[in-house]
């Protein structure tokens, strides 16, 4: 972590510098008449995009929620990999880590063929594959991972926080002015209940869930079908002679149905996914009036000869599948060539079951994807097309989504051997998990070509850094201070793109590598010069890294080229931590671990939501001039 570039300043480093003209919080205080963003509902998409933009001084941003303040319990509890891998990102990955249950193992548990009234103990895999991340699958209360959103939000220059007890009952988009062109009519929730307040806005994206009105105000709906069957979910302080009660579980009975056991964080708490009755096509959940205990009694038959005693039932709700998702995610109806202004992210565009455990994971997913493009559309780096490829981008990875669970929660709610997918000596339900290992990671994501995922014509140059796939790091050691870490943490939630440049074998100065930084550095049509603004640090816009096939001490005297150890910030001082090599330490050599050519080496680009979005070879500076014009503009257009 680095701080004290502007000066130095005590306490806590996570606390920035604040911001110029902040919005006045003080009791009474009348809500803003224009917004640049305006963010309906504090869920985790809401906020993961709300903590982005807070660090951009030059947006103001206002986030509603119609609740009177944060969630405290229940809800989501599942962090993928790559949401880990997306934390790190903002901060808190590490707290994340400490606080949580990992998912280190699935046990699957099936009726005994012995004797099918009883479940046994069928199998166990390994949750996150070998490999696959450096981060753990992990879970913790969704309050939780909100709190760590709004302390980000908090601490960023801008200082947002939440308006909460205000809904968005409406919206209109005026189409002949591009000045606060959104008009949102706010209601309140709280003591002034009714009460409604006018907000003009540049952009909304509504964040507000499955009953979203920015997306009926847009004309979206949401289109899919339901499973018509009843689950429960309960929260439990509860005793139990079942073995793997502190394991993660998929549980299949004969005749009883099926059960979830996903263990939470502090070490007594766990969560249960409860099967519970068929429902008819007309009917729907809260017709049936199901409570905690026919959850308990539910599970205490399907678990047979176990049983639970729950001691307190911590939260708890019943539910039904469905699958749905609106055909856009935008404002902009199909046929229409214009940019968007109005947007939607997580359960406000895709709905589905909670047990593939993505709805959370998906959610910021949408809204991380949304972040960084309007702040590039904002600090005047992009034209507001790039805003397009947001609803282009996400809609396809939502269809997978739904395509995905649609399947897995067929198998979950069909009895032990009667899916249509049981095949072979492995149930299919054990099988379809392990095949669904990448998918229920979050690492499936793979954008097609764009203008901001180039094509696979040098990809043999480092194979295991996949275009349009997330950056997949890997260890090296900073050259500077001889420090272990995971190239990939370099990376922040701060909007800016990276350049990974990894050294061929010929490394020293001359060579293609010295080559791409010098041009990096002094010629004026460079990606790293052409789009900042003069008074900009060299890397305020593309962040090169360097990492070279030597070990630390064999670079410690080996003269760098400037743009690896550049001065910034007002008081011009030196950056020591763009210089990396491979770990000596036999934590893996990421050359070799990533198939990263050694004699010709390659430069590795990624988008500021740490997807690949290039690779190219060294020397292929108009190759990258050509990509980065197709995504920015320089400052004077």
């Amino acid at each position: 972590m680095q701080f004290y570039k502007e000066g130095f300043r005590g306490g806590n480093p996570d606390v920035k510098p604040t911001a110029a003209d902040l919005r006045v919080r003080a009791a009474y205080e009348a809500l803003p008449d224009r917004v640049d963003v305006l963010i309906a509902g504090c869920g985790p998409a809401g906020l993961c995009l709300a903590a982005q933009l807070a660090q951009a001084p030059e947006i103001k941003t206002m986030i509603v929620d119609p609740k009177p303040g944060p969630i405290e319990k229940g809800q989501a509890d599942g962090v993928n990999t790559r949401t880990m891998e997306m934390f790190q990102a903002f901060g808190f990955a590490e707290t994340v880590k400490r606080e949580s249950y990992w998912v280190n193992q699935t046990a699957f548990w099936s009726p005994n063929p012995r004797n099918p009234a009883h479940i046994s103990r069928i199998g166990r895999v390994q949750d996150v594959p070998e490999g696959s991340s450096e981060m753990p699958h992990t879970l913790i209360n969704q309050a939780r991972v909100h709190e760590l959103f709004l302390e980000v939000m908090k601490n960023a220059p801008t200082r947002l926080e939440p308006d909460y007890s205000w809904a968005v009952r409406d919206l209109e988009i005026d189409p002949t002015t591009s000045d606060h062109p959104v008009t949102v009519t706010l209601e309140n929730t709280g003591i002034n209940a009714g009460e409604t307040k006018t907000v003009r806005a540049n952009y909304v994206v509504g964040c507000d869930g499955a009953r979203s009105r920015v997306r009926s105000a847009i004309g979206g709906e949401l289109h899919g079908d339901a499973a018509h069957q009843a689950w429960g979910v309960m929260d439990i302080l509860a005793n139990t002679d079942f073995p793997d009660v502190r394991q993660k579980c998929l549980i299949t009975s004969a005749t009883e149905g099926n059960i979830l056991i996903l263990p939470r964080e502090g070490g007594y708490l766990f969560r249960m996914y409860v099967e519970l009755d068929k429902l008819n096509p007309d009917e729907r959940v809260s017709s049936r009036n199901f409570t905690a205990d026919h959850m308990i009694e539910a599970a205490n038959r399907i678990m047979q000869p176990y049983s639970i005693d729950v001691k307190e039932v911590v939260w708890w709700s019943i539910y039904e599948i469905g699958h749905r998702l609106t055909d856009r995610f935008d404002d902009v109806p199909a046929g229409q060539d214009r940019n968007p202004r109005v947007f939607t992210a997580g359960d406000a565009c895709h709905t589905h079951s909670p047990k593939a455990g993505q709805g959370m994971n998906v959610s910021m997913q949408d809204s991380f994807n949304l972040g960084w493009k309007l702040m590039q559309v904002f600090k005047g780096r992009s034209d507001p097309s790039l805003l397009r490829s947001y609803s282009a981008e996400r809609w396809v990875e939502a269809k997978r989504l739904i395509e995905t669970d649609h399947q897995w929660a067929r198998i979950m709610s069909a009895p032990a051997g009667e899916s249509e997918l049981d095949s072979g000596d492995m149930p299919r339900f054990q099988k379809q998990f392990v095949e669904n290992l990448e998918f229920t990671g979050g690492l499936a994501v793979k954008y097609d070509a764009s203008a901001l995922t180039g094509h696979e014509t040098h990809q043999a140059l480092a194979p295991g850094f996949e275009i349009g796939r997330r950056f997949h790091s890997a260890p090296v050691v900073r050259v500077a201070d001889a420090m272990q870490m995971q190239l990939g943490h370099v990376a922040e939630a701060d909007g800016r793109w990276r350049i990974y440049a990894f050294a061929g074998q010929d490394s020293a100065a001359g060579s293609d590598l010295y080559r791409l930084c010098e041009w990096l550095m002094n010629d004026p049509d460079s990606a790293a010069q052409k789009y900042r603004r003069p008074e900009e640090d060299i890397d305020a816009v593309i962040d090169l890294r360097a990492i070279f096939q030597q070990g630390f001490d064999a670079l410690l005297d080996q003269q760098m080229p400037e743009i690896l150890k550049p001065c910034t910030g007002k008081l011009g001082l030196q950056d020591h931590e763009k210089i990396f090599c491979v770990d000596h330490k036999d934590a893996g050599d990421i050359f070799e671990m990533r198939g990263v050519d050694r004699e010709a080496g390659c430069m590795v680009v990624v988008r500021p939501d740490q997807y690949v979005a290039h690779v190219l070879p060294l020397d292929a500076h108009a190759q990258l001039s050509s990509f980065f014009d197709g995504v920015f503009r320089s400052p004077s257009t």
